[in-house]
């Protein structure tokens, strides 16, 4: 890494003749006319605009597709220097110092606009003026109008009414010839005269020659700096800016080869992987499972870290991007069976990464279809779950688990991910909401129980979750709860909840159990019927007609761990400790 502070005559000429250019990943210019005047008014006061990074060009591991920078002229000439930092900034100044055209910018509002830029000379040398007054930014019919356009307030649209306004066209501040020869224009047009050619020796003095003057600070990166660092270096500089993601430095990278990673990941986006569940995968989750995937078939050490993911070879994605693909769709297939029907209800957005990828190895002769095999693929998800093991730093579990539940298949150890998890029965109570990945799975494992609706008697299917906008809802009512002073880390845990369609909530308001459920056996269900419907969701009947809560939470609390052990294939322990005995008045 090297550092200098380098005249911005210097930076204009080379970004001018393409020897600076823009790595294809970094997106459009988007400074607004407002932040342009700011700096052109920090530059002619020789104030710090913030140092500006390159990367060298042409390390073969780092092979960038460029452009030119906005406003520059075309040119094939190969860059020497890669801009990662101060984009923003080197194009609003090439742009309005150094471009003849009108500097395609936009409003505060965010409308498209093109603007020429002038400097006010009497108000750039008055001492008592705001800098950024002196800065005017014109239309590029070069008038200021009112009156719906029918009033010219401001003319410049010849050299001689930029004369008689004593406007200087900033596009030429930093050309020698062209200033010398605007300078002899404006004298010459207000005749030479003494206190004219007094104030322009001024405006000369304090303003154009400090801007050519100018330097930026530049650090600039060698040709061996690796892309993890690159990217990393990214997105610690671009912090206001639009961040790179691994997914941008790796479609740069596949661009050298002209392929377009960006319209194949939308047209897959867009196309067998538009499934409500699969909208949360991003193209980031997408190259890491590819990564996984091809680091897998290649054997030997497994890694999907992000420099892994960032050295992604173009042939490896070619080769595996359809049979992952297919490999997601799979996934959310096997969620489905588990009544995991939408994006708010997964449990982790990160576990389907192994997953698909889990399923896309067993793919071949519909081995995923296989009762066996899928078994230990949900037992080994909702260990996942309930273990509350995808919650941060998945990269090593991705890992673990890919290669472990394929060892598992094929006659090896328990993998890791079933061996660490565990769930205490005390977690139960601090389940309040969908933020934690148990609760969303308890939701789901209630939905697989064959669960139905309480006045319906319908199935808790994908169609009538569709249909009936199925939710979450307590089944002692909250504002019963809150009446009896129940405790509330009991009846606003996951323990008092099940899933029913809304217009059973209605029939439900906010009477205690036993009062709903007569209304609900004498207008609309038969008693046997709604006894099953309840015990379909692991509510006893009979608790609830006897509004005894406590002995309600603890059964209901028994039949969720029941279920929790079913699914994980491990007992739940402590279920009779002594904490759990003193909260619920018995073991669970």
């Amino acid at each position: 890494m090297k550092t200098n502070d380098t005249p911005i005559l210097d930076l204009m000429k080379d970004i001018g003749e393409g020897k600076i250019q823009l790595p294809d990943f970094q997106r459009g210019w988007v400074w607004d006319d407002t932040r342009i005047r700011k700096l052109i008014a920090s530059i002619t006061q020789n104030f710090p605009v913030g140092a500006a990074m390159f990367l060298e060009y042409g390390n073969e591991n780092v092979r960038f597709k460029y452009r030119m920078i906005e406003g520059a002229p075309q040119t094939d000439t190969t860059p020497e220097e890669l801009v990662l930092d101060g984009q923003q900034r080197l194009t609003s100044i090439y742009s309005a110092l150094c471009s003849q055209k009108p500097v395609k910018t936009k409003t505060d509002k965010g409308d498209e606009i093109f603007r020429y830029y002038y400097i006010n000379i009497e108000k750039a040398i008055d001492p008592s003026a705001d800098r950024e007054d002196a800065i005017i930014s014109l239309p590029k019919t070069k008038q200021i109008t009112s009156d719906f356009g029918r009033k010219v307030d401001l003319d410049v649209t010849t050299a001689e009414k930029e004369y008689e306004n004593k406007l200087f066209p900033l596009n030429i501040i930093l050309d020698d010839e062209k200033s010398y020869d605007w300078e002899q224009a404006y004298l010459s047009y207000h005749n030479n005269s003494h206190e004219v050619s007094n104030e322009y020796r001024t405006f000369r003095g304090k303003i154009i020659i400090p801007v050519t003057h100018y330097k930026i600070p530049v650090i600039s990166l060698g040709k061996d700096t690796p892309k993890e660092a690159v990217c990393q270096v990214f997105e610690n500089v671009n912090q206001g800016g639009v961040s790179l993601t691994v997914f941008e430095l790796v479609t740069a990278v596949f661009a050298m080869d002209d392929f377009e990673l960006r319209p194949d990941w939308e047209n897959r986006k867009y196309g067998r992987l538009n499934g409500d569940i699969l909208s949360v995968v991003t193209a980031t989750d997408f190259l890491t499972a590819c990564t996984l995937l091809s680091a897998y078939k290649k054997g030997g050490t497994v890694s999907c870290k992000k420099r892994d993911v960032l050295n992604l070879k173009l042939d490896d994605y070619k080769k595996y991007a359809d049979d992952l693909t297919q490999g997601f769709v799979e996934a959310e297939t096997l969620l489905m069976e588990e009544s995991i029907f939408n994006k708010r209800d997964l449990p982790y957005t990160t576990q389907l990464i192994p997953l698909a990828v889990l399923c896309t190895l067993l793919l071949p002769n519909n081995n995923i279809k296989s009762a066996n095999v899928k078994s230990k693929i949900k037992q080994w998800y909702w260990c996942g779950v309930f273990g509350e093991l995808y919650g941060s730093a998945n990269d090593t579990r991705y890992v673990n688990d890919v290669v472990g539940v394929m060892k598992w298949l094929d006659g090896g150890d328990i993998p890791k991910t079933i061996v660490d998890s565990y769930f205490n029965p005390m977690r139960l109570l601090m389940l309040q909401s969908r933020r934690s990945a148990a609760y969303k799975g308890i939701m789901a494992l209630i939905m697989k129980n064959n669960s139905r609706d309480f006045v319906s008697g319908q199935a808790m299917s994908l169609a009538l979750y569709k249909a009936s906008g199925i939710d979450i809802h307590h089944i002692f009512p909250r504002s019963y709860c809150q009446k009896q002073g129940y405790d509330s880390l009991k009846w606003d845990s996951i323990i008092n909840k099940t899933p029913i369609s809304y217009s059973t909530n209605r029939e439900l308001g906010g009477s205690a159990p036993s009062v709903y459920l007569a209304r609900i056996d004498k207008k609309k269900v038969e008693h046997g019927d709604l006894r099953e419907f309840l015990s379909s969701h692991w509510i006893d009947m009979d608790d609830c007609l006897s509004d005894d809560f406590e002995k309600f939470i603890l059964h209901r609390a028994e039949k969720i761990l029941d279920a929790i052990g079913n699914a994980t294939g491990k007992p739940i322990s402590g279920r009779d400790s002594e904490e759990v005995k003193n909260t619920f008045g018995d073991a669970i």
